[in-house]
C-alpha cells in the first residue's frame, strides 16, 4: 500500500464533470482577468470566513505582502512574527524594508506565544503577524490585547474559528492561500485577503492592480497580483465541498488520536480550547532524535510524511546575516524544527490507509 501526503487526482476525479464545465465556461467567455467569476468567489469566501470583503490575489505570499502595504509598513518599522513558519511570513516584511522581530511559539499548539510577543513590542512595532499554523487559530484573544494591527496568516486555516468567531473576524486583515494542497486548493497559485475594514478593502483593490482605479488611473504605487478567473472558477466548484473535506480531516485526526495514544516518545497534536481545527496537517512530535528514523521507516512502507518546518527562520542564512540570530534565541521554535513530523490526513484518505499509517507508526516504536 502507498499513502501520499495528498491525492489531488482523486479530488479531480470526484468533481471532474463540474470542474471541466466551469473551466469551459470561462474559456468560452475569454474573460480571464478579474470579472464576475472572481467577484463571486471573493464574496463567497469572505462570507464563509466572517469578512465583509475578499480581494483575490495571485498567491498567499502576495496576500501577505499587500496586507503589509495596506497598513503602510516600510523602512524603520518592525513587524512581529514567529520564526516557526513558512518563509513568506517573514520575507514579505523584509521586501518592504521593514524589520522582522521574531517571537517564540507556544510549544503545545505551535503558534505565536503572546507572553513572548509582549517582550518584543517597541515604539517601532507596526503590526503583529500570527500564523494560524496547521489549521487552527493562534491565541487571538491574547494577541488582540496589545492593541496593535494584526495580520492573520490563515494560509492553512480556511474554515477555522475560535470562540465561535470565524478566522477573519479576529484580525484587521487575514490572508489565505489556495496552493493546490491547501484545504481549498486551486489548480495552480492563488490567494485572498479578507477584511471587515471598508477603507483597507478599497486600498487593497487599488494596490493589487498596479495602484489603479481604472485604466491608466494610478492612485498608489501598487503591484500586479490578481486571482485568475480560471482559478476562481475551479475554487468555486470546490468551495461547497470544503466543510465536508474539513470534517473528514477532523475524523482522520480523531482516528489517529485514538490509534496512536500512549506511544512513548510520540506527542500528538492538541486543539486549543475554543478552536475549530481544520487539520491542514496532523503534526506529531517525535522525541529522542528519532524523527529521521521514523520518517525513513514509513517511507520504506510507502507512506509519505512531511516536515513543516525544518529550519527556524532566525537561523536561516538569509535572515541571520541581515538581522542576527543565534541558536537558543527561540528555543521552542528550534525544538519544533527537529521534532515535528506530519502524517497523511487529506480528506480522501481511506480507512485502510489510515489504519496502515497508524499501525506502521506503532510498529516503529515497538510493543
Amino acid at each position: 500500500m502507498t499513502v501520499p501526503m495528498a491525492d489531488l487526482p482523486a479530488q479531480y476525479t470526484a468533481l471532474k464533470s463540474e470542474l471541466d464545465a466551469a473551466i469551459s465556461r470561462v474559456m468560452a467567455t475569454g474573460g480571464f482577468i478579474l470579472g464576475p467569476t472572481v467577484t463571486a468567489l471573493e464574496n463567497q469566501v469572505a462570507a464563509l470566513c466572517g469578512a465583509k470583503h475578499g480581494i483575490g490575489v495571485g498567491n498567499g505570499t502576495d496576500a501577505l505582502l499587500l496586507s503589509l502595504m495596506a497598513l503602510g509598513v516600510g523602512p524603520g518599522d518592525e513587524v512581529i512574527t514567529p520564526p516557526f513558519t513558512f518563509v513568506a511570513t517573514v520575507e514579505t516584511v523584509v521586501l518592504l524594508g521593514a524589520t522582522p522581530i521574531f517571537a517564540d511559539i507556544d510549544p503545545v499548539h505551535f503558534t505565536l506565544d503572546p507572553a513572548d510577543v509582549a517582550k518584543k513590542i517597541t515604539p517601532r512595532t507596526k503590526a503583529i503577524v500570527p500564523v494560524h499554523l496547521f489549521g487552527q487559530l493562534a491565541d487571538m484573544e491574547g494577541l488582540r490585547g496589545f492593541g496593535l494591527p494584526l495580520i492573520g496568516d490563515g494560509a492553512q486555516a480556511i474554515g477555522s474559528a475560535q470562540q465561535g468567531k470565524e478566522v477573519a473576524q479576529w484580525s484587521e486583515l487575514t490572508t489565505l492561500s489556495f496552493y493546490p494542497t491547501k484545504n481549498l486548493g486551486a489548480a495552480g497559485d492563488g490567494g485572498m485577503i479578507l477584511t471587515n475594514d471598508d477603507a483597507l478593502a478599497a486600498k487593497l483593490r487599488l494596490l493589487h492592480f498596479h495602484g489603479s482605479g481604472g485604466k491608466y488611473d494610478y492612485h498608489l504605487v501598487g503591484v500586479c497580483s490578481r486571482l485568475d478567473a480560471l482559478q476562481a472558477a475551479i475554487l468555486s466548484v470546490k468551495l461547497p465541498h470544503l466543510a465536508v473535506w474539513n470534517e473528514a480531516r477532523r475524523t482522520n485526526a480523531m482516528f489517529y488520536d485514538q490509534a496512536l495514544a500512549g506511544i512513548e516518545g510520540l506527542v500528538l497534536p492538541k486543539t486549543r480550547a475554543g478552536n475549530v481545527h481544520t487539520f491542514h496537517q496532523y503534526t506529531v512530535r517525535v522525541l529522542a532524535n528519532r524523527r529521521a528514523a521514523l520518517k525513513a521507516f514509513l517511507a520504506e512502507r510507502g507512506i509519505a510524511t512531511g516536515i513543516f518546518y525544518p529550519v527556524a527562520l532566525h537561523l536561516a542564512p538569509a535572515y541571520t546575516q541581515r538581522f542576527g540570530g543565534a541558536s537558543g534565541d527561540h528555543p521552542e521554535s528550534e525544538r519544533a524544527c527537529v521534532e515535528v513530523l506530519s502524517l497523511p490526513i487529506f480528506p480522501e484518505l481511506s480507512a485502510a490507509q489510515r489504519v496502515y499509517v497508524a499501525q506502521s507508526v506503532r510498529d516503529f516504536f515497538g510493543p
